[in-house]
């Protein structure tokens, strides 16, 4: 499986941030399933969900000041790679 992700080292914090669809973090239940089976597969915790709407505009889930933090950042800056595990 291969999914597009990122981990990021900012203010003593490292984290990880995966692109999911925007299905996925409408859905609470779902969006911390996803950050649970995210977080070995990284690394790291805690994990961040990132879904891009219609127009291109990033929404995320997860940790309150991580979310707080990436949406006032622009998500270009972000060093996005894709990852690729055996499930």
């Amino acid at each position: 499986m291969t999914f597009e992700g990122a981990i990021v080292r900012e203010q003593g914090v490292t984290f990880g941030i995966v692109v999911v669809k925007e299905s996925a973090i409408r859905d609470h239940s779902t969006a911390s399933n996803l950050i649970a089976s995210y977080q070995p597969v990284l690394g790291v915790a805690p994990v961040v969900l990132m879904a891009q709407n219609y127009k291109g505009v990033p929404e995320y889930y997860g940790r309150k000041d991580i979310v707080a933090f990436l949406a006032n950042i622009d998500f270009r800056r972000i060093p996005w790679k894709k990852y690729t595990y055996n499930a």
